[in-house]
């Protein structure tokens, strides 16, 4: 019996809270408090901020972001270390080793089934080397056997290239998903647009055909 299906969601989502998965490129370990000064440099980055669609974090809002990830139901992460570093120095710390995350997201509560992943591979000098493919295989495989999912989507910005290619590569099929995010500005154009727009009682008699 699969306990990602035996165990109340909550749980299920916290399963990995003392868990190690060790690949052979790389090593998955909970992300604790502990590694969020590495975290915390890594998302000052342009680059990182606008490849993730974040906003940059003071190192205390970082610290309660990692604290409410820990406790929330719905989140499973892990931070990726580079096992072989992190084996051939028994005394490395694990924010010297690490490279960046993956996460697992059961964001759709009409269908517990449904996982959304997403990798992030911080460190420039790890990426292109593999890191992500396993990272991320690792953790599908994690939600199957332990989470008892059964699909898995990712979303990933238009511009991210490498990432499609690796989900791709990992037989994920790809579909575009647009999206407006309404910022003041937006909303006053929106608005405008529909100026025009009454809203009435339905059923008002005056409405009723002749």
């Amino acid at each position: 019996m699969r306990e990602g299906v035996a165990v109340g969601q909550a749980a299920t989502m916290r399963l990995n809270q003392n868990i190690l998965l060790l690949g052979k490129k790389v090593a998955l370990v909970p992300y604790t408090s502990e590694h969020v000064p590495r975290y915390h440099e890594w998302m000052k980055s342009e680059e990182l901020q606008r490849l993730t669609a974040s906003e940059p974090l003071t190192l205390e809002q970082e610290y309660a972001m990692q604290h409410s990830w820990r406790e929330d139901a719905d989140k499973c992460t892990f931070i990726v270390l580079d096992a072989e570093k992190w084996q051939a120095q028994p005394a490395a710390t694990e924010e010297s080793c690490m490279v960046g995350d993956v996460n697992l997201f059961l964001t759709d509560r009409g269908d517990p089934s449904l996982g959304e992943i997403e990798v992030m591979i911080a460190e420039p000098s790890c990426r292109g080397k593999g890191f992500g493919t396993e990272a991320v295989l690792m953790m599908l495989s994690y939600g199957v056997t332990r989470l008892g999912l059964t699909k898995f989507e990712a979303k990933i910005g238009e511009g991210n290239e490498p990432s499609i290619q690796m989900f791709r590569k990992l037989h994920f099929e790809q579909e575009v998903t647009l999206r407006l995010m309404m910022s003041e500005p937006e909303r006053q154009w929106l608005l405008q647009q529909t100026s025009h727009v009454e809203e009435k009682p339905y059923r008002d008699g005056s409405l009723e055909p002749h």
